[in-house]
């Protein structure tokens, strides 16, 4: 979708991360695995792992609380709150009404989407389409996830991929300065659900004995076919969003890719020739963080001075479902 008059803009970001670090030496000690296989393979040195009793809940919450504060805006004029999360503390009610009741955000209507790990981009769009229709001028968007809680500890080529982690951002009506979200493109696949997803624990197939013994409830993944299909639909997504918003990519100040793989990365921004200066990349510290990735990186670009005002920005995602898709902001 394209909106060339009337836009919505990111007007503010936050993140939070748990304290708690875990290196690629703690996980040798854990499941057969080195140091230099997990580097060389993920680019992955450490990630964040939630401590007893933090939640996804918790974690959405405190990167909402530095969104707000960014924008000075009180939590009370917060009009929709969007969770993305393939990790819910429960089934019901949704994650995002409890992060909503720990903001404050009393007046606004609060609901989970499930589009693993391209569901923040998705929620872009979502919020784009709410502010630019005039429903609503001020919506946040979080990612969070606590994919601690899901992995398998006896599978390493699963279980030294994810950390735990939430980024958020307001999404507000723009004020014609040129600013604002110009294009989104989404696309899923679930017919290949089966190469990336948890088998067991939903109501298809309930948790029981069986299932939670035969690690059933875990993520399980296809590495080698997710690693092919996530290359070649980034690349064709961020192509067709360069083309709704009429840019190419030589006009991108800044790409920020999910953190999934540091292969990953490489090989998609290769093939749309891009180099290396205008790539964010902190997977080395974070892991792959699902949903959370992609708004944990655009904060940290913009604490960090990459992008400001005026900063044009390529994003996308590949995840579970499969889904994927890419956004163009100007900040």
């Amino acid at each position: 979708m394209k909106h060339p008059t009337s836009r919505a803009m990111i007007s503010a970001t936050g993140m939070s991360v748990p304290d708690k670090v875990v290196t690629n030496a703690d996980f040798e000690r854990i499941v057969e695995t080195t140091d230099e296989w997990i580097t060389s393979r993920t680019g992955i040195r450490e990630r964040r792992m939630c401590a007893e009793g933090e939640n996804t809940a918790d974690m959405a919450a405190e990167a909402g609380r530095r969104a707000l504060e960014d924008a000075g805006l009180p939590p009370e004029d917060v009009e929709i709150l969007i969770l993305s999360t393939a990790t819910p503390d429960h089934l019901l009610p949704a994650t995002a009404c409890e992060a909503q009741a720990i903001l404050g955000c009393e007046n606004a209507a609060a609901f989970d989407i499930s589009a693993a790990c391209a569901g923040w981009l998705y929620g872009v769009a979502l919020a784009d389409a709410m502010v630019t229709s005039g429903m609503h001028d001020n919506v946040l968007i979080i990612g969070s996830e606590k994919m601690s809680a899901i992995l398998d500890y006896t599978d390493r080529t699963t279980c030294v991929l994810f950390g735990d982690g939430a980024g958020a951002a307001l999404v507000t009506r723009g004020n014609g300065n040129g600013r604002g979200i110009l294009a989104t493109h989404m696309r899923t696949n679930g017919r290949q659900a089966h190469l990336l997803w948890r088998p067991a624990g939903g109501a298809a197939m309930p948790s029981t004995d069986v299932t939670r013994s035969e690690h059933m409830e875990y993520v399980k993944q296809e590495g080698r076919e997710v690693f092919k299909q996530a290359v070649v639909a980034m690349e064709d997504s961020c192509r067709r969003v360069l083309e709704i918003a009429g840019m190419t990519i030589s006009d991108i100040d800044l790409v920020i890719p999910h953190q999934a793989n540091i292969r990953i990365i490489d090989a998609v921004t290769k093939r749309l020739e891009v180099d290396d200066e205008r790539v964010f990349v902190n997977i080395d510290r974070y892991g792959n963080t699902s949903s959370a990735s992609i708004p944990i990186a655009l904060d940290e670009a913009r604490r960090q001075g990459r992008v400001g005002a005026g900063s044009k920005l390529l994003m996308t995602a590949f995840g579970g479902g499969l889904a994927w898709g890419a956004s163009v902001v100007v900040l």
